[in-house]
């Protein structure tokens, strides 16, 4: 059979836990759903607000805490959140891409420096970062070996050296500024080869996104082609090719299931950058090709998204005393009441928090954003 447009949609719903609430743990719904993006604080909990039944904060408070989720940079040379036990594995997948991408920028060489003088630095910054300590404890300790250009050395650093992100309190754990461990020894069974830790973030992501192109694994990830072309071969038949709407090759797990087109998808309202919205090539499956340019702006930031039937249909703000919904087109009384019952719970939810979370993306909204109707949902 050939897996049309909207099964392949719901497909990622169900497996990122966006067609049912489930009753799990937040441990292990993040390694159920691969990762959650994390470069603003906020996200993983929103987006595991979306997914878990019953979800309080204080879940995820203490899974940062304990060290059972790990914040680090990753896929897309951006920070996600990720079960501890994967850690290794993706960090493993992902160490070339995170060390190109800085020992090889003009930031990087135009110090004079060679990759080989950052590398040397990897022992002495693990024992540095045994216990938490703030960039510029790092940047300090960096100088006495590379004076001036510690900076520079610490920003390459900080992107692929094994090492995560310390919870500092808040409201959403992380605060300013950024406070580093050492990540080197992680939870598990730790992967150090490259090819056996894009075997596993690929079947992590398959499970989480599938059924998916490489094309759209390489979005996920910015892995080369080759290396997934490697990994698809060596997986040999835990992966099995299937038929879609396309002209891409898409992939899935052996025994992997694909809801009915009539499966109904609920109303939700997304964090910003919800990994569900990034997961496969432009222009995705949940987000209509003519919305992307108003919920990804020029810069990169993706705005908070309303999902109607399983599809972007228009975006969300906190705003004094509660929610925005901004619609993008015109939607049906039933689609509302969802869209408002949703809001009532996260304005309750943000008003024991952060109620004004995001507020300094607002800027978008005062350029101007098209709808069709606006709606206040009071906290």
């Amino acid at each position: 059979m050939s897996f049309t447009v909207r099964q392949l949609a719901l497909a990622t719903l169900d497996r990122q836990l966006l067609l049912e609430r489930r009753r799990i743990g937040v441990a292990d719904a993040v390694r159920r759903v691969c990762a959650l993006q994390a470069q603003t604080p906020a996200s993983p909990y929103l987006a595991l607000w979306n997914r878990v039944r019953d979800f309080a904060p204080e879940q995820l408070d203490a899974a940062f805490a304990d060290g059972r989720i790990v914040k680090a940079s990753l896929m897309r040379i951006t920070l996600h959140a990720v079960h501890a036990e994967d850690y290794a594995h993706h960090h493993a997948a992902m160490l070339s891409t995170l060390r190109a991408s800085r020992l090889y920028d003009r930031r990087f060489t135009s110090t004079g420096l060679d990759p080989a003088d950052a590398d040397a630095l990897l022992p002495e910054l693990a024992g540095f970062l045994a216990r938490p300590r703030t960039g510029a404890d790092v940047e300090n300790e960096v100088t006495a070996r590379f004076g001036e250009h510690a900076h520079r050395v610490w920003w390459a650093l900080r992107t692929y050296a094994p090492l995560r992100h310390a919870p500092t309190g808040g409201p959403w754990s992380f605060t300013l500024p950024d406070t580093y461990l050492d990540s080197s020894v992680a939870a598990g069974a730790p992967s150090q080869d490259a090819g056996a830790g894009t075997r596993w973030l690929l079947l992590a992501y398959l499970r989480a996104f599938g059924p998916a192109s490489a094309q759209d694994f390489a979005r996920f990830t910015l892995l080369t082609r080759p290396a997934i072309t490697q990994a698809l071969h060596e997986l040999g038949d835990q992966v099995v090719r299937v038929a879609g709407p396309g002209r891409a090759a898409l992939f899935d797990l052996e025994g992997a299931t694909v809801p009915a087109e009539d499966v109904p998808a609920p109303p939700r309202l997304l964090p910003m950058w919800d990994s569900t919205l990034l997961a496969h090539a432009v222009p995705g499956r949940v987000v209509p090709e003519e919305y992307r340019p108003l919920v990804v702006r020029r810069n990169g930031d993706m705005l908070p998204c309303l999902l109607v039937d399983g599809q972007v249909a228009g975006v969300w703000r906190a705003i004094d005393g509660g929610l925005e919904l901004t619609a993008f087109h015109k939607l049906g009384k039933a689609a509302w009441q969802g869209l408002t019952e949703e809001a009532e719970k996260l304005a309750a939810l943000l008003a024991d928090r952060d109620p004004a979370v995001y507020r300094r993306y607002g800027h978008w909204w005062d350029k101007g954003l098209p709808g069709a109707r606006t709606t206040k949902v009071k906290a």
